[in-house]
């Protein structure tokens, strides 16, 4: 609860200083602008022309329900991978023989294009959930897997040495000294994995599913909307700014205070 209050408090001060973030978008925007104005509607939608479309497409409830739909699919993938990817990684980072064995395992899944899964996970799921979320899972499972394993392999020893000399207790040891230093390396994973998420569902969608945002985009490439397009593409990103931002961000913040020093 405090910790809760805590990143509530310092929100509107975390926002305020998002106005770079803000500009970066608006050139984003401009340069949209531009692009569209040179090569047309037809190639690129105008940025006015894909607000219309998102409107319309959120009135008639298309849009919340495909990302409901996307959502679903993408966080239910993630939460296996941050699940086992995380515990089997600490687990592995313990070990010595079990990190160096792990390693070629997991050089290979990452190595693995995601269409590849994709390809495979169609012939044993058709198009079920099945398919977006096992593609979601393997393609996700080694980045968090490898955040995991390199913060236990790289716990400061000295460190460690010290507060057992200084016998801090079990639940001190483990929220002051080890769970900062992990969380460093496993929150940037699990925030490369969100992004990574929702790319991969999105692209199973689209291949193999008949709903989602995936398959909205294929029917809006079908009838040439690239209005449409447009739109589903912004819904995705906004959605996905909005989670990095508006709540791991503030966490991280929260939680690696111990790195800020005074000047």
């Amino acid at each position: 609860m405090h910790l809760l209050r805590s990143i509530l408090g310092e929100l509107p001060g975390y926002l305020w200083s998002g106005w770079g973030a803000i500009c970066s978008l608006l050139l984003l925007v401009a340069v949209w602008q531009l692009v569209s104005e040179h090569y047309g509607s037809l190639v690129l939608a105008q940025p006015l022309e894909t607000l219309a479309s998102f409107q319309q497409l959120w009135s008639n409830h298309t849009l919340p329900e495909a990302l409901i739909t996307t959502g679903r699919r993408a966080l239910s993938g993630l939460f296996l991978a941050l699940l086992l990817g995380t515990g089997l990684g600490l687990l592995a980072g313990i070990s010595l023989t079990a990190s160096m064995m792990s390693r070629p395992l997991v050089t290979v899944l990452l190595g693995m294009p995601p269409i590849a899964w994709l390809v495979l996970a169609m012939l044993w799921f058709g198009a079920s959930d099945g398919t977006p979320v096992f593609t979601v899972f393997i393609a996700t499972f080694p980045m968090v897997f490898i955040g995991a394993l390199q913060g236990a392999r790289t716990v400061d020893n000295q460190l460690n040495e010290m507060a057992q000399a200084m016998q801090l207790p079990k639940l001190m040891m483990l929220f002051d000294v080890y769970l900062p230093h992990i969380f460093s390396y496993l929150f940037p994973a699990w925030v490369a994995a969100l992004g990574m998420s929702w790319k991969i569902v999105v692209m199973a969608e689209l291949l193999a599913n008949q709903d989602g945002v995936g398959a909205s985009l294929a029917i809006a490439r079908s009838h040439l909307d690239s209005a449409a397009s447009m739109a589903w593409i912004c819904a995705v990103v906004l959605l996905l700014l909005g989670i990095e931002y508006l709540f791991l961000e503030p966490i991280k913040r929260q939680v690696e205070r111990w790195r800020v020093t005074d000047a």
